[in-house]
């Protein structure tokens, strides 16, 4: 079993069930940090001193306050830390539970675990963490299918972000001018006309509103 766990989580309650969790399945030092920042710097530090990690579990969103962050977020955080270090594990701990974020995090920033939190998130996690000791990636039942072919869609973050404008009530002109104060390309009208024309056609959405609805049913936003 891991011997040496970091647990980056601002909420001191949920910090203390993973903490006595961790200690009942024989971890022998659980650290915990409330900043991204401060896990990635721990993360560092520990490496240096020869004396490294062997897991983090992260949150995903963490409360704004004076402190200025680098990482903003543990999705910002996991993927730093798989470049900089792929050999440690990562499980994510976290209320969300959309399949394209999840979809994200295992595929393109090789996240090792993903466990929601919830009445049975502790148990999960215990599953998780031994899914991840034994080198195999592990999903909590909410968010499975993520990873399942049948919801392989050709959908990038690109097409995300326009349905997540259009789903906050954004005309598509409304979502040009967005785009374009934000340097997101491509973003020109007709660019983005195309590209919503095409997911029409993929989810075979009768309309933009249709559209919205069924990709939030599917967890994509």
């Amino acid at each position: 079993m891991f011997t040496k766990v970091l647990v980056s989580e601002d909420m001191d309650d949920i910090h203390k069930g993973v903490y006595t969790l961790l200690t009942d399945i024989g971890v022998l030092e659980v650290q915990q940090a409330q900043y991204s920042d401060d896990a990635y710097l721990k993360i560092r530090k520990a490496i240096f001193d020869e004396a490294p990690y062997q897991l983090l579990i992260t949150d995903l969103s963490f409360k704004q306050d004076h402190r200025e962050q680098r990482f903003k977020s543990g999705e910002a955080l996991a993927k730093a830390i798989k470049q900089e270090y792929p050999n440690l594990k990562i499980i994510v701990y976290s209320v969300e539970n959309r399949l394209q974020r999840v979809r994200t995090l295992i595929n393109e920033y090789h996240v090792d675990a993903y466990v929601c939190k919830g009445r049975k998130g502790l148990l999960e996690l215990s599953k998780a963490i031994t899914s991840v000791y034994n080198n195999e990636t592990y999903l909590s039942p909410e968010v499975a299918n993520a990873l399942s072919p049948k919801n392989e869609l050709e959908i990038d973050n690109y097409d995300i972000e326009i349905l997540k404008q259009l789903s906050n009530g954004l005309s598509q002109e409304e979502i040009s001018q967005y785009f374009k104060a934000n340097n997101i390309f491509p973003n020109s009208l007709s660019s983005i006309e195309k590209r919503l024309n095409k997911l029409r056609i993929q989810f075979k959405a009768n309309n933009a509103i249709h559209l919205v609805a069924l990709v939030k049913d599917l967890g994509l936003i």
